[in-house]
């Protein structure tokens, strides 16, 4: 059986399959589980340890998604001594771990290589070194803030290199887990398409679509069809409404911009996640983002697809760990390197490594952040020239 995540889940006939309104029935089975256990915010002392030595990894979940066969299989130089020198890196806190898991194997392969991997770790701080000229990389578990890019193009002329190298996790606390949109567990509705969610958060509506403001819009009747739809998410910024407006809002090049709760009664914004699902779980015409760790009230998580009559998928495990899931998060290894200049080549063959089969082998091993599919890693494999 697979993990439960919380809430009431939007789902097909099987949890883990796509539904497609054209080929399934005309309405969904309902999936009811209990919510997970409220969170709460790092203490000081807590993020000073996670600085010093990594955040404490979580329990992992009780089943592991397999290695994708897709996966290239990585075989190390013939001379093991081709590779040479030294690379000074930093990492988030979360990240420490499986960085740590990752360089100590590329080591062994070539012994002529040495990776530093100290202390502050966050990832702010080190994109910052990165941009400074201190790092030769940084392993990150979030999109770069857009004023961290900016930063960097001003310093070097160029965009910093932003390589995934592993899923997020499913739903674990701090560890980049995948997002959801919920609704009051009363409300019909089962499906929604980014298409249809970038008119209702956005006053950009980047993907054309009109706005959209009423559940009626949205194809619900009766005492539904008049009421408005109230929005709960996180204020900008922050790494979760990033990742959620790089995913919906944006589109065609376009940054896309939220609707603001400075003029719009129906527009709620928190200063951190950890309300959403309970704010969104108390307000029967509200729709709200949050984490997949921060479900803790009953609310029905809405399977989601990119446009309107594409299969929508449920944030269930397995479509988090299939990569089917369009709100699955991914982490990243980030380096300065000019566009116009070969890569690194010591840099190059350790992305090689970390994106093969034995590479994404430290990941399952470590259990708590989720491997590459095989078409993730060959997008990956597709920036290294």
């Amino acid at each position: 059986m697979l993990p439960l995540i919380a809430g009431v889940i939007c789902t097909g006939a099987l949890a883990a399959n796509a539904v497609d309104s054209e080929k399934t029935a005309e309405s969904l089975a309902l999936w009811a589980v209990p919510p997970l256990k409220t969170n709460t915010p790092q203490t000081e002392e807590e993020k000073e340890e996670a600085q010093k030595h990594g955040r404490t990894l979580p329990e992992p979940e009780l089943l592991q998604p397999n290695l994708d066969p897709a996966l290239s299989n990585y075989r190390s130089l013939p001379n093991k001594n081709a590779l040479s020198g030294n690379y000074k890196c930093g990492a988030s806190d979360v990240l420490v771990d499986l960085a740590k898991r990752w360089t100590a194997d590329f080591e062994k392969r070539y012994p002529r290589v040495n990776f530093t991997l100290e202390p502050p770790y966050a990832g702010s701080l080190g994109t910052l070194e990165l941009i400074d000229g201190k790092l030769d990389c940084v392993f990150v578990s979030r999109e770069l803030k857009p004023s961290d890019i900016e930063g960097f193009r001003d310093a070097n002329g160029y965009d910093p290199t932003s390589i995934p190298i592993s899923g997020g996790s499913y739903r674990h606390y701090g560890f980049l887990d995948s997002m959801s949109f919920i609704t009051h567990k009363d409300n019909p509705i089962e499906k929604l398409s980014f298409d249809q969610l970038d008119s209702i958060l956005s006053t950009t509506r980047n993907r054309g679509g009109e706005a959209i403001t009423t559940w009626g819009q949205l194809g619900l009747t009766g005492e539904w069809a008049d009421k408005p739809i109230r929005i709960y998410g996180i204020k900008p910024w922050n790494g979760f409404e990033e990742f959620t407006r790089q995913r919906v809002l944006n589109a065609d090049g376009k940054r896309g911009e939220w609707r603001s709760p400075e003029n719009d009664p129906n527009v709620h914004w928190d200063e951190k996640v950890f309300d959403v699902a309970s704010n969104v779980a108390e307000d029967p015409y509200a729709i709200g983002f949050t984490g997949n760790a921060y479900v803790d009230s009953p609310v029905k998580m809405i399977a989601l697809s990119e446009h309107p009559g594409d299969p929508a998928y449920a944030p269930t495990h397995e479509n988090v760990a299939s990569a089917k899931y369009p709100l699955s998060r991914l982490t990243y290894f980030n380096l300065n390197r000019d566009p116009s200049k070969p890569m690194n080549p010591v840099l190059k063959e350790f992305l090689k490594f970390v994106l093969s089969k034995q590479g994404q082998q430290h990941v399952t091993n470590q259990g708590v952040f989720l491997p590459l599919r095989g078409f993730q890693a060959d997008a990956s494999h597709g920036k290294l020239n």
